[in-house]
């Protein structure tokens, strides 16, 4: 049996790294991902300004150890990446005693696949002349 998640998108917010009692590393992020919206006849269909309308999911995904520190270090809000890892569900009682679920990709792999928005390095060779 597999269970195994891919989710390519952006980060939604800067992300929130911790550490536990225990010392373990912990970050979170919340990736986008787009998809096309369809009407009630199941077609895409055309926004005000003439893009195909997009309909988006907010997916919560969690890094542990060496992976949550490259990703709390690295990862801005607006950046593009792959995540690759598994689904996890939990279930708590809330301080109401009414029974909540979850549901979040524990990461195995984050590739970064831009440097997010407002990131710009020094070295970054953005006054390079181009190459032809």
């Amino acid at each position: 049996m597999t269970n195994i998640a891919i989710l390519t998108g952006r980060i939604a917010r800067d992300p929130d790294t911790r550490e536990t009692k225990g010392g373990t590393n912990v970050t979170g992020i919340t990736v986008v991902t787009d998809r096309p919206a369809r009407d009630k006849d199941g077609k895409t269909y055309k926004d005000e300004n003439g893009y195909t309308a997009k309909e988006s999911e907010f997916h919560r995904v969690t890094c542990f150890n060496g992976l949550a520190k490259t990703v709390g270090q690295y990862c801005i809000k607006g950046q593009l990446v792959s995540v690759q890892g598994r689904i996890h569900y939990t279930q708590w009682e809330d301080k109401d005693g009414v029974t909540r679920y979850g549901t979040e990709i524990l990461a195995d792999k984050v590739d970064f696949l831009s440097r997010g928005s407002g990131s710009i390095d020094e070295n970054d060779n953005t006054d390079a002349p181009e190459i032809d």
